[in-house]
C-alpha cells in the first residue's frame, strides 16, 4: 500500500469523483450563513441541506469536496488518537441522481484502486430495519455482489463481513424531522481492528410529525474523515503522526521540556482550530464563536505550562500550521499576521489574568 500524504490523498479524492461526473464545490466557511442552529460547520452535508431537501444545486445533481469543520462538544477527548477539534471531510453527493448500487461501488473503487487497500480487509455495516422501517436489504445485496466478485463469501450477521445494525449506529437523520434515511458505513481492518473510513447515507425517507414516509426523492451523502484516512494509509495509528500534523507536533516537542503527550497533542489540535477558525473571520469574544476560539487558545496555553513551556509560544506554534495549510487554504498566508496577532495578544491577556489570580491567592 503506497504511503500517499494529506494532500495526495485529498486531490485524488477530488479528482476521482470529477471523473465520474462530479462538481467539485469549494469549501465552505466554518461560521455558518444564516443558520443560528449551531456555532460552526460540523460536517460536510451541512451546506448542503437546503439541496438535500430538494432546491436545485446551481452545480448540477453530483457534487464533491473537502469540507473544513470544528467540532467542539468532544473537547474532553481531544489528546487521543483520532479525536479532532477541526477536520477536513471528504464529501460526495448526489442530488436525486445516482443511489445505492453507484454510491456504494465508487466508495470501494476509491478505496481500493486509487489508495490500494486490500478489498479482503473491507467490512460493511447496514441498517438493520426497525418497527418502521424495513432491513436495507438492497444495500446488503450490492455489497454481496462487489465481494462475490472479488471471490469473498460473505456472510451477513453479527460480527461477520457485512453486518446490520439499529437506528444508533446506521441512520441518519434530526429527531425534529426532515429529510432521512438508513446508512452504510465502511471499515478496514489493521491489526484485527476494525477502523471506520467512510459512510454513505441514504436519504430517501422524511420524518413529518412524528411518522415516517417515502422523500419522493433519493439523495447520497458520503463522508470520511481525512485525517483518520491520512494516518491509515500513512501506518500510523494516530493523527498527530500524519506528514501534515508532525511538524507541528514537533515544534511543540522543540519547546518543552516536560515530555506530556496528551498535552502536545491538545496544543497541536487548538492551535491548529484557533488558526482556521481565526481565518474564517472569528476573533475572541465572551460569546458564540468568539466564546469557543477564546476557550481553544487558554486551554492551549493551560497545556503549554504543563509541558513547562515558559515563555510565549502560540504564535510560533501557528507559524508552522499556516506553513502546513497554506497550500490547501492560501488565504491563511493573506492573513498570516492578523491570525498571528490575534493568537499572541489572547495568551498574553491570559497570562495577565493567570497572575492576577496568583496574586489574590497569595493574600488570601
Amino acid at each position: 500500500m503506497e504511503k500517499l500524504n494529506y494532500k495526495d490523498i485529498r486531490d485524488k479524492y477530488i479528482r476521482f469523483f470529477k471523473e465520474h461526473g462530479h462538481t467539485e464545490i469549494p469549501s465552505a466557511s466554518l461560521v455558518p450563513e444564516d443558520d443560528p442552529s449551531v456555532l460552526f460547520v460540523n460536517a460536510g452535508m451541512f451546506p448542503l441541506v437546503p439541496y438535500l431537501m430538494g432546491t436545485k444545486h446551481p452545480q448540477g445533481t453530483r457534487l464533491v469536496n473537502s469540507q473544513r469543520c470544528i467540532r467542539n462538544g468532544d473537547i474532553e477527548l481531544i489528546g487521543d488518537n483520532y479525536h479532532c477539534t477541526s477536520f477536513e471531510m471528504l464529501g460526495n453527493w448526489s442530488l436525486n441522481d445516482y443511489f445505492k448500487k453507484e454510491a456504494i461501488n465508487l466508495t470501494v473503487e476509491f478505496f481500493t484502486k486509487v489508495l490500494g487497500l486490500d478489498i479482503q480487509n473491507i467490512y460493511a455495516t447496514v441498517f438493520e430495519g426497525d418497527e418502521n422501517i424495513p432491513q436495507d436489504d438492497v444495500s446488503i445485496e450490492i455489497w454481496k455482489e462487489i465481494f462475490d466478485s472479488h471471490g469473498i463469501d460473505a456472510k451477513v450477521g453479527k460480527g461477520e463481513r457485512i453486518e446490520p445494525k439499529g437506528k444508533e449506529d446506521n441512520w441518519w437523520g434530526l429527531e425534529s424531522g426532515g429529510p432521512c434515511g438508513p446508512d452504510s458505513e465502511i471499515f478496514y481492518k489493521i491489526n484485527d481492528e476494525l477502523v471506520e473510513i467512510g459512510n454513505n447515507v441514504f436519504m430517501e425517507y422524511l420524518l413529518e410529525n412524528g411518522s415516517y414516509k417515502p422523500l419522493g426523492i433519493h439523495n447520497v451523502d458520503f463522508g470520511g474523515g481525512l485525517e483518520r484516512i491520512t494516518a491509515m494509509m500513512q501506518g500510523v495509528n494516530n493523527v498527530y503522526e500524519i506528514d501534515i500534523y508532525k511538524p507541528i507536533l514537533g515544534k511543540i516537542q522543540s519547546l518543552n521540556t516536560e515530555h506530556l503527550l496528551e498535552s502536545e497533542r491538545i496544543v497541536v489540535d487548538h492551535i491548529k482550530a484557533s488558526v482556521l477558525i481565526i481565518m474564517d473571520g472569528v476573533i475572541p469574544s465572551k460569546t458564540q464563536q468568539g466564546y469557543v476560539l477564546r476557550k481553544l487558545i487558554r486551554r492551549a496555553v493551560r497545556h503549554g505550562k504543563k509541558l513547562n513551556i515558559e515563555n510565549l509560544f502560540t504564535r510560533d506554534i501557528a507559524k508552522v500550521v499556516i506553513e502546513q495549510f497554506k497550500e490547501i487554504y492560501p488565504q491563511l498566508e493573506e492573513k498570516k499576521e492578523d491570525i498571528l496577532n490575534i493568537i499572541e495578544d489572547e495568551e498574553k491577556k491570559f497570562n495577565q489574568t493567570i497572575k492576577k489570580g496568583l496574586k489574590i491567592l497569595e493574600k488570601m
